[in-house]
């Protein structure tokens, strides 16, 4: 059973909410207002599989509220729910650390359908090791799944698929969203990855903003493009040596970005 936090200042949405999930079999808590939920998030450490998140709370926002739980190394999937609906809201929701954003008013069906694709993805996470016949695997052990597959076997067949990607000594683990670089794990949420799973597909080729705007969001190429600048930022501090001095994701200057996996020296 999963365990889904609601956080939800209007009582009768709230309520709406935990009848339906918990209709689907979902153990369901809420609360009301933003320090409340990183209370139960950050300080208790309670243990829940998805966040849905409001973004118009009293106190800290929505917002404010996925930031400092990234920032705390919290990666619960966060379905962010708002009445603010412009594509900059969108933005900055996903800039924030939401995985998936939804307007009001929404469909049931819809936002149960996002829930889920979370819930999956939360389950792949956690049940990332190779599934075994019972006990746990000790050091030096090889580690086998179904078929006697071995874990470097796995790895090179995610590399084929494009699960992975590797460039100038780190690599990028798409379907765990983590990014191993200058010796460090750092967890990237959903639009991270799909932003640099994009950027790695156009290798050596300008994409403008536009462009970036509608593949990766979905969003109008009159939507301001500021936000995009602000995830390049954050990006940069994740691959670059020098992210004053990038060399791996470079400016266009007037069109967009360029990646480049393996730069001259």
């Amino acid at each position: 059973m999963s365990r889904v936090l609601v956080v939800e200042d209007e009582a009768h949405l709230a309520q709406g909410l935990r009848f339906n999930l918990q209709a689907e079999g979902h153990a369901v808590e809420v609360a009301g207002d933003g320090e409340t939920a990183l209370d139960r998030l950050v300080e208790k450490k309670e243990p829940f599989d998805v966040v849905v998140l409001d973004v118009m709370l009293p106190g800290k926002s929505g917002f404010e509220v996925a930031a400092l739980l990234r920032e705390k190394k919290n990666f619960v999937p966060i379905l962010m729910l708002t009445a603010r609906g412009r594509p900059e809201d969108v933005l900055q929701g996903f800039a924030s650390g939401a995985d998936d954003y939804l307007p009001k008013p929404f469909e049931l069906a819809i936002l149960m359908a996002r829930l889920e694709s979370l819930l999956r993805r939360s389950v792949w996470m956690k049940g990332a090791g190779p599934v075994g016949t019972g006990g746990s695997a000790g050091k030096g052990d090889k580690i086998t799944g179904d078929g006697g597959e071995t874990a470097a076997t796995r790895e090179a067949a995610r590399e084929e698929s494009g699960d992975t990607f590797s460039f100038s000594g780190k690599s990028i683990d798409f379907g765990e969203l983590e990014l191993r670089s200058l010796g460090n794990t750092i967890h990237l949420t959903v639009m991270e990855a799909e932003f640099l799973r994009y950027l790695v597909q156009s290798a050596g080729r300008v994409v403008s903003r536009k462009s970036i705007l509608g593949d990766v969001w979905g969003l109008h190429a009159d939507t301001d493009t500021r936000a995009i600048d602000n995830f390049v930022v954050r990006l940069r501090r994740y691959i670059e040596e020098d992210p004053s001095s990038p060399r791996h994701l470079q400016t266009v200057r007037g069109v967009g970005y360029r990646f480049v996996a393996e730069p001259e020296a």
